[in-house]
């Protein structure tokens, strides 16, 4: 059995200062024995990305009442990326073990992770050198979020015994199921899932028109073949649809180095330019 050693950990998310999955995610590690600083938006703040708030003031401020006693938490004006980095900067006077972001309420799988704010800010900690897991619930109505942060406390307390070779963002997503109802945990590559969208277009009280943004996902695509992925190792989409609990290791660098020889071989030098 794993046995917690207290840990410094900085928790975030992209759903707010008052939402329910990071209220579970920072009390159950606070009462694991570590030693929890939240910094999260101060409203929801979904599918900001890595967006950074650069021309106009970043307001915080202490929160309390909301979490255990224990737990220092702040509010911050800014997007999930803003809030890391200001803990960072600001409000932390050493470095944390870890940055944790969630737990989202609702999936970041598949394509969803270069929309998500809860993965940006997990990635935040990533590029400081810092081990980081992002946390989803694939559920946007379910409630309860017990399994997802019983699951964290196990594999934050795992990592900290066997670290890996170097910082890398884990994105973990739980379906929302009873413990008894998990098949297992599966390590899974990036899917590919895309949305059929529309803007619905409607009329304001004053009848003006505005649009909004509407859609649903389609079913799982086939990766492009370049990507030479092992059929053996599952995508997160199919693992989730299976119940299992998806770790899935990303990193920073999106460099396609499938296409390097393939351009190496265009001549894209200026020689023969025409002059300007």
């Amino acid at each position: 059995m794993l046995v917690d050693r207290p840990l410094n950990l900085l928790i975030s998310n992209d759903d707010g200062i008052l939402a329910l999955g990071v209220r579970a995610l920072a009390n159950t590690l606070a009462r694991a024995g570590h030693r929890v600083t939240v910094v999260c938006p101060d409203r929801e703040r979904s599918a900001t990305g890595h967006g950074l708030t650069l021309h106009r003031p970043i307001r915080a401020q202490i929160v309390e009442s909301v979490f255990l006693p224990d737990v220092t938490a702040w509010s911050c004006s800014g997007t999930p990326s803003d809030c890391v980095k200001f803990a960072l900067s600001a409000v932390l006077d050493t470095c944390p073990d870890f940055v944790l972001s969630g737990i989202n309420h609702g999936s970041n799988f598949g394509t969803d992770i270069l929309y998500s704010g809860t993965v940006s800010a997990a990635m935040e900690g990533t590029i400081e050198g810092i081990p980081s897991i992002a946390f989803s619930l694939t559920s946007s109505t379910s409630k309860e979020f017990s399994v997802a942060a019983q699951f964290a406390r196990k594999l934050v307390a795992q990592l900290a015994q066997n670290p890996l070779p170097a910082a890398v963002l884990l994105n973990v997503n739980v379906p929302p199921v009873p413990a008894d109802a998990i098949s297992g945990v599966a390590i899974a590559r990036q899917g590919l899932r895309r949305y059929l969208e529309q803007f619905e277009k409607r009329l304001d009280p004053r009848g003006k028109s505005y649009y909004w943004l509407a859609g649903q996902a389609e079913k799982e695509l086939e990766q492009p073949e370049h990507l030479h992925l092992s059929p053996n190792i599952p995508t997160d989409v199919q693992a989730i649809q299976e119940n299992y609990i998806t770790i899935t290791p990303l990193q920073y660098d999106l460099t396609d180095i499938c296409h390097f020889e393939k351009l190496r071989s265009y001549q894209l030098d200026l020689e023969d330019s025409p002059p300007s």
